[in-house]
């Protein structure tokens, strides 16, 4: 039951009571806790933890009687497996301590086949490696706690509905069942387009995989259809196993007769969400944020050579998020103890563990892409990765700028406004 009281308050009830409570009876002490229980509205256990803990205290304030002071726990992990782990961390990409703590082994052991993490160089040991390897996944954040920063820019959506088509194509709703086997993609287009919509820029097409989340991702000249039928193209090609169904928004660069056909002829299955409800594509509008916009950011591309820049980035980035990148998937609902219902996920994985996990893949397919991901570096990916946003950055940094600053009106007067100027 609740009380007006503040806690102030409340405690120096407790203070009052607490030494009366220790020396009493059994049978005071029950009346003495009814008491305290009416008074301040506290549970009966509550209320003779307070009244045992503040009896232990010296006398004072009410307020700083009832609390005891905590002493620092002292450090579990050394320093050496802190700045490691900070190394690691900046390797896989910023990946949280859920997602971490899972992909941590296949991280260490690259970072060690490729020289990176040299035993008896840089604090690394086999000692430091036990100590990763032990830490849970909300240590692995509290530890990296000042080293991650956040982005606050924010970008400009470009999908434009098409009325052509659209009635014929099956919608596909959030709360559909979720499909059961690799090869249905959620897609997406995400304009590189700056602060402004005028004019011809680079368009990224974005594909997640349902079952398994993984990603194919590829910058094209614009969203005219012949582009992004040579973007699905080069998709099919390129993703290890086969293609069965796309889902798409709205926007008529997906909903026309050549893609359509295209997808026919593959013998694609092809669905599309429902207008304004971002949730019947929940997982590529996730991904749309933390893959495209998190690696390319928000500048303004619109030239053939940052087009090839941002070709070579995905490349990478699709790498390290397929092999190298833990996820969650949900898998149904559950309900709390209060009743409200809740989202369920399974337990984290890589897109490639769930891919050997669908069993969609020939044993040669297997071991040719158990082979490329023991090749991959985490660290080297890391750099070229620095690089190529820096060449980015070099590209389109400036005019992006000059285009937002464009959009304010000076805030000086037109003074030669209504001037007359006799011809020279």
């Amino acid at each position: 039951m609740g009380s007006g009281l503040s806690m102030r308050s409340r405690a120096e009830v407790t203070s009052r009571f607490a030494r009366e409570y220790v020396k009493a009876s059994k049978k005071d002490r029950g009346r003495i806790l009814d008491q305290v229980v009416e008074v301040t509205g506290w549970s009966r256990d509550n209320a003779r933890r307070r009244l045992t803990a503040a009896a232990r205290l010296s006398p004072g304030t009410g307020h700083a009687v009832a609390v005891r002071e905590r002493t620092p726990r002292s450090p579990k992990y050394s320093y050496d497996a802190l700045k490691v782990l900070q190394k690691v961390w900046a390797a896989s990409g910023g990946q949280c301590g859920k997602y971490l703590v899972v992909s941590m082994r296949v991280q260490l052991d690259a970072l060690e086949r490729h020289g990176e993490l040299v035993a008896g160089v840089d604090r690394y040991s086999a000692s430091v490696r036990a100590e990763l390897l032990s830490m849970s996944a909300a240590t692995i954040d509290r530890y990296l706690r000042t080293a991650k920063a956040k982005d606050q820019i924010s970008g400009v959506s470009t999908t434009k509905p098409s009325v052509l088509l659209r009635n014929s194509i099956t919608v596909r709703k959030a709360g559909d069942e979720v499909e059961a086997e690799a090869g249905f993609f959620e897609g997406d287009t995400v304009a590189h387009c700056g602060p402004t919509l005028k004019g011809e820029f680079v368009r990224t097409l974005n594909l997640t995989d349902v079952h398994t989340g993984w990603v194919f991702t590829r910058s094209i000249r614009n969203n005219a259809h012949t582009h992004i039928l040579t973007g699905l193209k080069t998709a099919v090609e390129e993703i290890p196993f086969g293609v069965t169904g796309l889902d798409f928004d709205n926007g008529s660069e997906f909903l026309n007769h050549p893609v359509i056909e295209w997808a026919g002829g593959q013998g694609i299955y092809f669905t599309r969400s429902r207008p304004y409800k971002k949730n019947d594509q929940a997982t590529i509008e996730s991904k749309n944020n933390h893959l495209v916009r998190k690696y390319a950011f928000y500048w303004r591309y619109d030239t053939d050579t940052e087009r090839a820049a941002l070709n070579r980035l995905w490349r990478l980035v699709n790498d390290r998020l397929n092999y190298l990148t833990p996820t969650i998937k949900p898998v149904g609902f559950a309900s709390t103890a209060n009743g409200r219902r809740r989202r369920v996920y399974d337990a984290p994985a890589t897109p490639f563990d769930r891919l050997l996990a669908a069993d969609v893949l020939s044993a040669a397919q297997r071991a040719e892409l158990c082979a490329y991901r023991d090749s991959l570096n985490p660290a080297q990916i890391g750099r070229d990765i620095a690089a190529l946003q820096d060449q980015l950055l070099l590209l389109a940094k400036d005019k992006t700028e000059q285009l937002h600053l464009a959009q304010f009106p000076s805030a000086l007067p037109d003074v030669r406004k209504g001037v007359r100027v006799p011809a020279g």
